[in-house]
């Protein structure tokens, strides 16, 4: 099975994403069961799970950047003037929703309160969608590729010879004798040296 040089380059970066993301969330997980659940007798936000999630996920966010900035995806120049740190934030805000979504429904609509349910909703299913989700965004607009002209005109340059188009075509040649079509071999222009 022969897999793309594009193929590798996703299966590598999402491998970075998540390990990075394993670190921010290993991160997060600890700060959010301290200050929701302490160490069994109840943290100072136990009564405010949502406040407790949002703080710890604050601080796994500037883990996550930096490792997705300068490891995750290095390869991948940002356009944005403050090195996309502005982007990261509005995506992980905007995602971080998922999560706190699940962790509400989790409490207030089937009245789970307990450390294994709020785990469940808000580190493992919220998790899952909100990993998901910030992976493509970052990759697509935070994070992009540099585009390179032979990755634009590979498949065109592939294609181009000295030989005649068609039947009645010769090709053009200049003064070195290949074939030519740029600016620099007009008639009358003489080769450099000569």
């Amino acid at each position: 099975m022969n897999v793309s040089e594009a193929t590798r380059r996703v299966v590598r970066e999402a491998g970075r994403f998540l390990a990075v993301g394993g670190v921010a969330t290993a991160v997060s997980f600890v700060l959010f069961n301290l200050s929701v659940h302490g160490l069994g007798d109840g943290g100072p936000l136990l009564e405010r799970p949502v406040l407790a999630f949002i703080g710890a996920n604050t601080i796994g966010m500037v883990v996550s950047y930096h490792g997705a900035r300068y490891w995750a995806f290095r390869e991948r120049p940002t356009s944005h003037p403050d090195g996309g740190r502005t982007a990261f934030v509005v995506v992980n805000v905007v995602t971080m929703t998922l999560p706190i979504v699940c962790l509400v429904i989790s409490r207030d609509v089937l009245g789970l309160d307990d450390p294994l349910s709020d785990n469940v909703a808000a580190n493992g299913v919220g998790l899952a969608l909100g990993v998901s989700a910030r992976f493509w965004i970052f990759r697509t607009f935070v994070f992009r590729r540099p585009i390179h002209l032979d990755d634009l005109y590979a498949e065109e340059l592939v294609g181009l010879s000295d030989e005649p188009d068609g039947p009645d075509e010769e090709p053009v040649s200049g003064p070195t004798g290949r074939a030519t079509s740029g600016p620099g071999d007009a008639p009358g222009r003489a080769a450099p040296g000569g």
